[in-house]
């Protein structure tokens, strides 16, 4: 298969594929692919849903780097110095930075309780009032979307600053990534247009009403802005010849520290980043609807896909390593 097959190949396709807004790879630093359909263009952004959270990872190693975070183990309420612990909770108080980003942090429920969350004034305070519980610690890995929020409470507790701000500055800019505004609106209505839309989006990040972003979901980049990010991963934390992340943190956020059962294709998880493959260098941070930072260390090679909302598409690292780069013969 050429690039011009692929590009039929997405373009013809009825099933998992029919969702794909644009693909670009990048080795050697430079892109060696860039295609769109559905009338997109490569500048064009797009909700790249849970693929958020691996930025979040890279903005934590940042912010750790600054000096804003001492270091994973701090935990996590020493952030929130004026937070009303509820009466007889006490796990909390274990809770560290590393929970949230392995997926391991315990909450009081069973299943995420988005209506309770996003219709709040302040949704990062919702999450908190959420962690803990009368299990404790367990080490269980709970894939928790809106956990990830209590993140961006954190960098922006720590920092003094807006995490839109920290990460235009020190991440996206740096990056050649366009600048991000916060989306701005959060009502029932827009936040159903928001996932379900499938025209292009601005450089922004969706919000909750205190002007935070939604750590978890919510970021729109194209599929260059994902690829850049993939380069950033595949050089250790340098890009262009200069270090925006430590070497220290990359290795430990691409480390595997569970192994993630059937739901999750037995994938390994470092700091909210899988690792597809057992004894392979390969890294991903994924997201609803296929969307794909793709990272090959032993190709050198990053690959970033987006596509518009499709439940259910769990096949997109290995629609990268049977279509993509054999299209691109790397």
């Amino acid at each position: 298969m050429n690039t011009n097959e692929l590009h039929k190949a997405v373009e013809e396709s009825k099933g998992n594929e029919s969702n794909i807004c644009q693909i670009c790879a990048i080795k050697d630093g430079a892109a060696v692919y860039e295609d769109c359909w559905h009338g997109y263009t490569t500048s064009d952004a797009v909700n790249v849903m849970s693929v958020t959270k691996g930025v979040m990872s890279l903005l934590t190693g940042i912010a750790i780097d600054k000096g804003y975070i001492s270091d994973v183990g701090q935990k996590v309420i020493s952030f929130f110095p004026g937070y009303q612990i509820k009466r007889g909770e006490k796990t909390i108080y274990d809770v560290t930075v590393e929970h949230l980003l392995t997926m391991t942090a315990p909450y009081k429920y069973r299943s995420e309780p988005w209506k309770k969350v996003c219709t709040s004034d302040d949704w990062t305070l919702a999450v908190l009032d959420l962690l803990g519980g009368r299990a404790g610690i367990t080490g269980e890995f709970k894939y928790a979307t809106l956990g990830i929020q209590i993140l961006a409470g954190i960098i922006e507790n720590a920092s003094g600053k807006k995490l839109i701000d920290l990460a235009n500055r020190e991440l996206f800019v740096p990056l050649g990534i366009p600048e991000h505004k916060i989306h701005g609106d959060s009502s029932k209505e827009d936040q159903f247009d928001f996932l379900m839309n499938k025209a292009p989006r601005k450089n922004e990040w969706y919000s909750d009403p205190k002007g935070s972003v939604t750590a978890g979901w919510g970021l729109c980049l194209s599929a260059g802005d994902l690829a850049r990010l993939g380069d950033l991963v595949l050089n250790n934390g340098v890009f262009g010849g200069k270090r925006i992340i430590s070497e220290s943190y990359m290795k430990e956020m691409l480390t595997p520290r569970i192994r993630l059962g059937e739901r999750f294709g037995n994938m390994e998880y470092g700091y909210l980043w899988y690792k597809p493959y057992s004894g392979r260098e390969v890294y991903a941070a994924i997201g609803d609807g296929g969307n794909l930072i793709y990272v090959n260390k032993e190709l050198g090679v990053s690959v970033g896909v987006t596509g518009t909302f499709k439940p259910a598409i769990y096949d997109r690292v290995e629609f990268v390593e049977t279509k993509v780069l054999p299209a691109l013969a790397v």
